[in-house]
């Protein structure tokens, strides 16, 4: 069978931390949008879908040109699992390939998008998940993950790097999700694993309020074109 790539962009109208928050408007548009607009400058989807229990998504979907799937409503509380979520959809939507393109990355590029799934086709890939690599010191559950207590305080640089999933995309072929799904009721991470490390304005999810105001501040000004690099003159006289 011919590659069938779909987009699945997940909204959920019950989220708990920030109420609807894929329709807190930046620039006159739902957040939603911008995930919508990346999904289709990727070029790269033979269809995108936006997947809610909320038929409130619907004229979302129309609105910018898109598909709609409505899956069960027990999918969109607090307590669903993305692999329910996930399996739901394939199980109900033709494809050979599911990519989630997260509505709540409202920063992420088309071009990087693309860039993605096409890392994903090259490497045979059966789950990806996008990442941050980060070279700072991590403890967990107080204890150093990547430095040592007992040694001197290494540069940053020095340090070997820490991979934070940030979920902007996740991307899976659908027959090796649907097997590990049947088998062991888990699969995001099926088959042959990998991760692709994306830009750190990509990373920004929005989960509170807080980051949301980051991601529209950012928005804003870039639209307005306002950033520009400059360095204090004056500290070498």
């Amino acid at each position: 069978m011919e590659n069938k790539i779909v987009a699945m962009i997940p909204a959920r109208m019950g989220s708990t931390r920030f109420k609807k928050k894929n329709l807190a408007l930046i620039n006159g548009k739902p957040m939603i949008y911008y995930a919508v607009e990346a999904a289709k400058k990727a070029e790269i989807f033979d269809r995108i879908v936006i997947n809610s229990e909320d038929e409130a998504f619907d004229n979302v979907a129309k609105r910018y040109g898109v598909d709609f799937y409505l899956r069960e409503f027990e999918l969109g509380n607090s307590q669903a699992k993305s692999d329910d979520v996930v399996a739901n959809f394939m199980q109900n939507n033709s494809c050979t390939h599911t990519a989630w393109v997260n509505s709540v990355s409202p920063l992420q590029s088309g071009e990087e998008i693309k860039n993605i799934v096409q890392h994903f086709l090259n490497e045979n890939l059966d789950s990806l998940i996008t990442t941050i690599e980060e070279k700072v010191h991590c403890l967990y559950d107080g204890k150093p993950l990547n430095f040592s207590f007992d040694d001197q305080f290494a540069q940053t640089q020095d340090l070997k790097p820490i991979e934070r999933f940030v979920y902007s995309v996740m991307m899976w072929k659908n027959n090796s999700f649907l097997k590990d799904y049947k088998d062991r009721g888990v699969a995001m991470m099926c088959g042959k694993f990998g991760t692709y490390n994306v830009d750190k304005l990509s990373g920004i999810i929005v989960k509170t309020q807080r980051d949301f105001e980051i991601c529209q501040l950012i928005l804003e000004n870039a639209e307005r074109g306002e950033f520009s690099l400059k360095y204090d003159t004056e500290a070498k006289e």
